[in-house]
């Protein structure tokens, strides 16, 4: 840490006080992890041995399933071992190197969903030049711009966070560390960095939203002129999509737009988007998805006959 500190660890508050509470949660929300470890790596492995899967929406799939495990896996960990503990502690250090993974992720999804938008909208406005725009080059092009973006972004965080003193008090109103209830422990007026946090993480988003909407209102807008078959079959990998987007940007927009506070709200949203939302979006790409699923059953039933055999 670049300033003088007198605290060294941190005491993070947690999401309830009642230990039964939170002896209930970490029932509650072990299988939920487990869930999200098994749903995004099946589909990581999917996308990798199948043959069928080889276009440029299931790559770039398997790349935000991997960012899935890995983003949730910088929170949840810990909150589980912390929902069991008497006293939950975190080096000073090592809250910093959370908030700079947990925004690392969390921005390189935002990029990896608009990127998977736009994906949709040339292969729906353009189908004639598909292959040639979204050539193998492009695709890995893209993941590498978006893993680069969110490691400027949660640079950019850190840069701020690592030049504030911290001489108490200790205690951060969270069950994670994220740089709004830090920044409440700084012994300095923190304002400016809230604005920089505001226009680095709220604006990403918002800019990153109103991309995607845009893209999938032209697309809506072009599926005129398919057939009923083609409008079907667009809408339904679309609709897996969008809703993915809303349950992401959602809560991120909610938190990151607005001055920061301790309500409890906040933290049950921020318990949807790090606990929740990376179980949700396999199971809605799969449900929605039959070649994911018909490829999912292969590997199985491959699986199953080298067994017997």
């Amino acid at each position: 840490m670049a300033s003088t500190n007198n605290v060294t660890e941190l005491i993070i508050v947690g999401l309830f006080q009642d230990p039964e509470v939170q002896r209930a949660c970490f029932v509650m929300f072990l299988p939920v992890y487990l869930a999200t470890l098994v749903g995004n790596g099946l589909i990581v492995l999917t996308v990798n041995v199948s043959k069928s899967l080889r276009s440029p929406m299931y790559f770039f799939l398997s790349y935000l399933s991997l960012v899935e495990i890995t983003y949730s896996s910088t929170v949840v960990p810990k909150f589980m071992t912390d929902l069991l503990a008497k006293i939950k502690t975190i080096s000073l250090e090592g809250c910093v190197a959370q908030i700079f993974f947990f925004h690392f992720f969390g921005v390189t999804e935002i990029f990896l969903l608009t990127v998977m938008a736009y994906d949709r909208f040339v292969a729906i406005c353009k189908p004639l030049r598909y292959t040639t725009i979204m050539s193998q080059f492009v695709c890995r092009l893209l993941v590498a711009v978006s893993w680069l973006g969110g490691i400027i972004h949660s640079m950019v965080q850190i840069l701020v966070t690592v030049q504030l003193p911290f001489c108490g008090p200790n205690v951060i109103d969270h069950y994670f560390c994220d740089l709004h209830p830090l920044f409440k422990l700084a012994c300095t007026d923190t304002s400016v960095e809230g604005v920089i946090v505001l226009a680095n993480s709220g604006l990403i988003s918002v800019f990153s939203f109103l991309i995607l909407v845009s893209s999938y209102i032209v697309i809506l807008y072009n599926l005129r002129n398919h057939s009923a078959e083609g409008r079907r079959k667009a809408l339904s990998t679309c609709a897996s999509h969008i809703t993915v987007v809303v349950l992401f940007f959602g809560p991120a927009i909610f938190l990151y737009m607005r001055p920061s506070s301790t309500f409890t709200e906040d933290k049950l949203v921020a318990v949807f988007y790090t606990v929740v939302t990376p179980m949700l979006n396999p199971i809605i790409y799969t449900l929605r998805n039959a070649q994911v699923k018909n490829a999912m059953r292969k590997l199985w039933e491959k699986k199953v006959n080298s067994e017997v055999g």
